[in-house]
């Protein structure tokens, strides 16, 4: 990979997975005008896949010392907060890994810190780059399909063996990770629902802790939504079954809407069935109806896709396609679920942040969990300081 003078210098914090992958895509030059010019990590072993590149072991001096305009931090999720509120602070522009933040309070901090519009804060939320939910986006908004009913989305496909929460002494508690399934892997799901269908006014959610796993976290979910216009909506999750589903299913008014695979089918009634309802003298009789079906090849660039749009971004050649101001529902959404399902009852929004925020504090000092210390890509983590 040679620079350019035009690229921008890129700095990411944290190579593990993601950090890594990253990484490795700029090396592979996947990402026009980008370079990448520093790595941080608090394992310097993780440096010897990066001959060459400028390295630190704490992300602070990185971000003084480093010559780059733009950090990704590829971090557990409590140093998303405290890193990217360095970053931003310090003028960089910041491509932060879901979720932006572990709980609503923490976001606002984060999205509060931006000091210019020249800044771009992005999320990598790599999901809004798929063609089937650009699509149902684009046909939503455009009124297609009227007005939305029902929305019924199984996404049980995230099944991870107790191997998986053993391998990171972050994962899966309370104090490394602020969570389980709804802050790790549903993030992406929980964004693609306010972004397609708005954020509702309630939440009623069924959360089992360590239902499949070892762990005091949810790793079994079933929600129930309700919206201002009085649609409803159901979101059902777990890390513990396999094989699993994905599987989105919408009710509209002219028809149904369902993704699942590479297929959009969508079963289109010929009237409206509110007008059916108020029109048939048929009492068993429902609207007629066609079948369409739309297939897509893929499902779009995905992570790469979010970082050119970054980068494209930072150049003043494009605009986000996942604004970091939008990560905070996603998140609101996790809270208002993991404590609809601690205190058994109706958590109605926005929620209150700094009750959930507190109840946070409780749940970490209160936990059973003795795992070694959470370790930032830079110090080792006192996780009180993100809240």
């Amino acid at each position: 990979m040679s620079a350019k003078a035009a690229d921008v210098r890129i700095g990411i914090v944290g190579i593990g997975n993601m950090g890594s992958s990253h990484a490795k895509l700029m090396l592979d030059n996947k990402i026009p005008g980008a370079t990448l010019a520093a790595i941080c990590d608090t394992n310097p072993k993780r440096f010897e896949a990066f001959p060459g590149i400028p390295h630190w072991t704490d992300s602070n001096t990185m971000l003084r010392e480093a010559k780059i305009d733009a950090v990704v931090i590829a971090t557990p999720h409590y140093d998303h907060t405290t890193i990217g509120i360095a970053a931003l602070t310090a003028g960089f522009h910041v491509l932060v890994e879901k979720p932006i933040s572990v709980h609503k309070a923490d976001a606002q901090r984060l999205i509060d810190t931006k000091r210019t519009k020249k800044q771009v804060f992005s999320a990598m939320f790599n999901q809004r780059t798929d063609p089937r939910y650009r699509w149902l986006k684009q046909h939503i908004e455009s009124g297609d399909f009227g007005r939305i009913n029902r929305v019924n989305w199984i996404i049980t496909d995230w099944f991870r063996s107790q191997s998986y929460y053993d391998h990171g002494a972050w994962r899966a508690t309370w104090e490394g990770e602020g969570g389980g399934v709804l802050l790790n892997q549903c993030p992406h799901q929980l964004d693609l629902m306010q972004w397609l269908f708005g954020m509702p006014v309630a939440v009623r959610a069924f959360c089992q802790r360590g239902r499949f796993h070892e762990i005091e976290v949810e790793d079994d979910v079933t929600a129930y939504l309700e919206y201002a216009n009085g649609a409803n909506g159901v979101f059902i999750t777990t890390t513990g079954e396999a094989p699993g589903t994905n599987r989105l299913e919408v009710a509209a008014e002219n028809g149904r809407i369902i993704v699942e695979g590479n297929t959009i089918s969508i079963i289109r009634n010929m009237v409206p069935t509110s007008a059916f309802c108020k029109t048939s003298d048929k009492p068993f009789a429902g609207p007629e109806n066609i079948t369409e079906t739309v297939t897509f090849k893929n499902h779009g660039e995905q992570h790469t896709g979010i970082f050119k749009n970054f980068v494209a971004a930072i150049k003043g050649e494009a605009e986000l396609i996942a604004p970091a101001v939008e990560g905070i529902n996603s998140v609101e959404l996790a809270n208002a679920m993991i404590l609809s399902g601690q205190q058994q009852k109706t958590i109605t929004l926005p929620l209150d942040a700094a009750a959930y925020e507190k109840n946070l504090k409780s749940l970490i000092r209160n936990s059973k969990v003795k795992k070694a210390k959470t370790v930032k890509a830079g110090v080792v983590a006192d996780m009180s300081q993100s809240f």
